[in-house]
């Protein structure tokens, strides 16, 4: 039997985020990844260093069999919706349920950057996190080099608690920021 991408883990997340989310849920909708969505999704890259911020195991260019396999091992793999289009993706890397949840793999179509879709797509992982999973905080990484993340984590409340050293695709030192958003800032 073939696994499809509704069959991953997670199952369904909720419609149009948590509590206090009506504008954004005027103009975004999220649903689970679905099989047809992989292709478009690779396309939101549009270069090595970009795929390298959003999924630094894989080679560029991203392809479906890359992204499925990787969300195959996921949970909540989840799309942001603008107008009934896919314009953004990520899933929770782990799950440590009365824990913590990490987010991962985000991405966001070139064309929606900057219009709130990833904040929108965020706010829904942070309301699973602390609603379903019951996580006492919620992590997020970013790349030194990707400002826009840094300064978008920043803005939803994720603080900084460490950093580890990579090599980016070119073999240069770069730095992984760890970001945690407890629950007590939100609840």
């Amino acid at each position: 039997m073939t696994v499809s991408a509704r069959h991953l883990k997670g199952g369904q997340p909720g419609r149009n985020g948590g509590p206090n989310r009506k504008a954004e849920s005027d103009m975004f909708t999220h649903r689970p990844l679905e099989d047809r969505d992989l292709e478009g999704i690779c396309t939101f890259p549009r270069s090595e260093e970009e795929l390298f911020y959003m999924f630094p195991k894989a080679r560029y260019p991203l392809t479906p069999e890359q992204l499925f396999d990787a969300a195959k091992n996921r949970h909540d793999p989840s799309v942001v919706l603008v107008n009934g289009v896919v314009a953004g993706y990520g899933n929770f890397i782990e799950v440590e349920e009365g824990e913590r949840c990490v987010i991962g793999n985000l991405v966001v179509k070139p064309s929606e950057r900057g219009k709130g879709a990833a904040s929108y797509l965020i706010r829904v992982f942070v309301d699973m996190a602390f609603q379903r999973y019951s996580a006492g905080y919620v992590r997020i990484s970013c790349f030194n080099h990707n400002t826009a993340g840094l300064l978008l984590y920043h803005k939803l409340g994720f603080r900084p608690v460490d950093l580890e050293e990579r090599k980016d695709p070119d073999g240069k030192r770069a730095a992984l920021i760890h970001m945690h958003l407890f629950r007590e800032v939100i609840y």
